[in-house]
C-alpha cells in the first residue's frame, strides 16, 4: 500500500470538498507533484480553483445547499478522487490502483464528512461544524500536496 497515501488523502478531501480537491490537484501541479501534465497548474488555473473552492466552502452554508451524497455529487466527488487519487500516486506504484484509494477516499470523505457535520446547516452549531470540515478539509489538502512525490526532473545530457 506504499505509495497511495496522498491517493487516498486527496479523495478524502474530495468527498469533503470537491472544489477543494481540484484547487489542490491545481497546486500540486505548479509544484511538480502530479503523475503527469495533464492538470493545468498555472497561475490562472490555481486562481479560478481557489476561487471556486473557497465558494463552493460558502456555499455549503446555505440552506438551499445539497446534500453531498445525491448522485450527482456523490459521483463527481467520485470522478475527482479517482483523477487525482491516479495523479497522486507515487512512481513506484500503479496508478490504476491509485484512483481506487482516490475512490475509497471519496467514499470515506463523503460519507464521514456528513455524518460529522450532521445534516442541519441552517443552525448556529450546524454552521460551526461545516467551518470546522473547512478548516480539515483545507488543511489535509495542504499536507496530501506536501506529501505527494515530486515528479523527477530528466537533467540535461
Amino acid at each position: 500500500m506504499r505509495g497511495y497515501g496522498p491517493s487516498f488523502g486527496i479523495g478524502f478531501v474530495a468527498g469533503m470538498r470537491s472544489m477543494s480537491a481540484c484547487a489542490a490537484l491545481t497546486w500540486a501541479a505548479s509544484l511538480g507533484r502530479t503523475r503527469d501534465d495533464f492538470i493545468p497548474g498555472g497561475p490562472g488555473a490555481r486562481a479560478l480553483s481557489t476561487v471556486t473552492a473557497v465558494a463552493e466552502m460558502v456555499g455549503d452554508k446555505m440552506s438551499f445547499a445539497p446534500d453531498r451524497r445525491i448522485p450527482p455529487s456523490f459521483a463527481f466527488r467520485l470522478a475527482v478522487g479517482a483523477l487525482g487519487g491516479w495523479a497522486l500516486a507515487s512512481r513506484r506504484a500503479s496508478p490504476e490502483y491509485g484512483a481506487l484509494a482516490g475512490v475509497a477516499g471519496s467514499v470515506a470523505g463523503t460519507l464521514l464528512g456528513r455524518h460529522a457535520r450532521g445534516g442541519d446547516s441552517r443552525t448556529a452549531a450546524g454552521r460551526s461544524r461545516g467551518l470546522a470540515e473547512d478548516a480539515v478539509a483545507a488543511s489535509l489538502a495542504v499536507l496530501v500536496v506536501m506529501a505527494a512525490e515530486p515528479r523527477r526532473r530528466s537533467r540535461p545530457i
